[in-house]
């Protein structure tokens, strides 16, 4: 049985919202929660210092920004996001071994900069919100939990600490990357909450069981009357 603190560790608040709601949701939930995710929007529209802002408040901090670039631009891509303080960054699968290499290398130049710990990286597979018709309109012809597979492969292989991937392929991901893998899994909704724009989801017990590390949950929490209480009540389900 997990305790308060190994639960909420599980757990990663998507704050996919305005600065000030971030930085609302922020000071609600601090002293609780112990992992934020900044995403593109606002990492786009407040640079760094957002990443200092939170951890300022004692989170840490997944700044998912899904690089995907040739191999010279995403080890800079890597490194300058790094030198933010980011617990984990994200990075796109798809953009082949060296790729990844290179988005390694970045992330160790930023550590040795820092005298920090190396910001941890994970790749891409496909994301949650697409289905077997999403996959094959864009000319993949496998199945996603091939697609999955074959890019965590790689991605592993050439340097990821591990993957996104969504609650379903977590179990086949644990099994072929191995119990130091971090696998992280949006499309994580509690019973009953709105499914959104998610295809292929589990609730956050089912996630965790099926061999996930990290869960990424935003509007359950962000958009409830009471994200504290929201945030309780995950945290529970997985204590239970």
């Amino acid at each position: 049985m997990l305790t308060y603190e190994q639960a909420s560790d599980k757990v990663i608040i998507a704050l996919d919202c305005s600065r000030e709601r971030a930085f609302e949701l922020a000071d609600m939930l601090a002293g609780k929660a112990a992992w934020v995710k900044v995403g593109m929007t606002l990492f786009y529209a407040e640079g760094p210092s957002i990443v200092e802002a939170m951890r300022e408040r004692g989170l840490k901090v997944f700044l998912d920004l899904k690089v995907h670039d040739i191999p010279f631009q995403v080890q800079g891509a890597v490194r300058s996001a790094s030198m933010t303080g980011a617990d984990i960054i994200s990075i796109h699968g798809l953009g082949t071994a060296p790729m990844v290499e290179a988005a390694r290398k970045g992330a160790e130049e930023a550590a040795v900069e820092r005298a920090g710990d190396r910001t941890r990286l994970v790749a891409i597979s496909v994301l949650t919100s697409m289905d077997q018709e999403a996959l094959a309109s864009i000319g993949v012809s496998g199945t996603i939990a091939e697609e999955v597979s074959r890019l965590a492969s790689l991605a592993y292989g050439a340097g990821s600490d591990g993957i996104v991937c969504s609650p379903q392929e977590a179990s086949e991901m644990r099994a072929l990357l191995g119990p130091d893998a971090l696998i992280v899994t949006p499309g994580v909704r509690p019973a009953g909450a709105a499914v959104g724009d998610q295809k292929r989801i589990a609730t956050p017990a089912a996630a965790i069981e099926a061999g996930a590390s990290k869960l990424v949950i935003g509007r359950p929490i962000t958009g409830a009357d009471d994200p504290v209480a929201a945030f309780d009540a995950i945290v529970e389900e997985l204590m239970a």
